[in-house]
């Protein structure tokens, strides 16, 4: 993995509105509002000239492991975010420029009990 910084959990605010993460806005290339259990998505269109951040939120109680890989396959981004109940727990990955090859990507969560419930986004902010 080059050039990965992931910032530890926290709480969400939105989680008091029922939403675990909100809208990434014009900067964002994936969102997944809401997922419950193991999951990811598979997605194109990553610039190698623009720093790319990885978030999850999630809660219900364990945990959820999260990877982004490129299309090559190559594991870009890797951390666990502590899910607990009745709040979010969010991490996050900001990887530099051209750590994301161009092209396609893919993020998976594997959470460690099927009642997990979890949000990505996937952002390039210029």
């Amino acid at each position: 993995m080059a050039a990965v910084g992931v910032l530890g959990a926290g709480v969400s605010p939105a989680a008091a509105a029922g939403g675990l993460l909100p809208h990434p806005g014009p900067d964002g290339l994936v969102w997944v509002e809401e997922s419950t259990g193991d999951g990811g998505v598979v997605s194109g269109g990553v610039s190698e000239r623009l720093p790319t951040v990885l978030t999850v939120a999630c809660e219900g109680g364990g945990s959820a492991a999260v990877t982004m890989k490129g299309q090559d396959g190559v594991r870009v981004a890797e951390f666990t975010v502590d899910c607990p109940e009745g709040s979010a727990g969010v991490g996050s990955a900001s990887m530099d420029p051209g750590a994301v090859p161009r092209g396609s990507f893919s993020v998976e969560v594997d959470t460690s009990t099927q009642g997990v419930r979890w949000a990505l986004t996937v952002t390039q902010p210029e």
